[in-house]
């Protein structure tokens, strides 16, 4: 059998705060919204926006960091897979579908203050860079052969 592959990357921005509930064993998971924007000519030369809402879900500890750093409009890189569930509509009897995004990866961006309604608030992560360290000062004593320890 071929190999196959179910992977998405996007890149966007939280249309609301992630939603976490606890299953039975005390699972975290996490359902919120992503927007990736794409812009592009009509037929006229115009310039026109799309925007594609993408279902998405995380669990356990990615669940839990979702829950704790992700807040509405923050932009957020994302890897996971495509995920389509079906069931029968109690009221109608149609069959329904949902296609979710299953995070594998995620990763903060835009720094710690990103996104417009978490303007203002710290999200507790640093993500600056780190200051190098002093290099020790040079010493002007020489290593001799006693100094070795073997």
């Amino acid at each position: 059998m071929a190999k196959s592959v179910n992977k998405v990357i996007l890149i966007g921005n939280l249309g609301k705060d992630p939603e976490v509930k606890y299953t039975q064993t005390g699972m975290a998971v996490a359902h919120f919204t992503l927007a990736t924007n794409e812009r592009f000519k009509d037929k006229d030369g115009n310039w026109q926006d799309r925007t594609e809402w993408h279902n998405l879900v995380a669990f356990q500890r990615t669940a839990e960091i979702a829950a704790e750093y992700l807040k509405k409009g923050r932009s957020v890189y994302i890897e996971g897979s495509l995920r389509t569930n079906s069931w029968d509509d109690k009221d109608t009897g149609q069959k329904k579908y949902k296609t979710e995004i299953i995070i594998n990866d995620l990763v903060l961006l835009g720094g710690r203050d990103a996104g417009s309604e978490g303007a203002g608030k710290s999200s507790g992560m640093d993500q600056r860079t780190p200051e190098p360290e002093p290099s020790p000062a040079p010493s002007s004593a020489e290593i001799t052969d006693e100094d070795i320890p073997f």
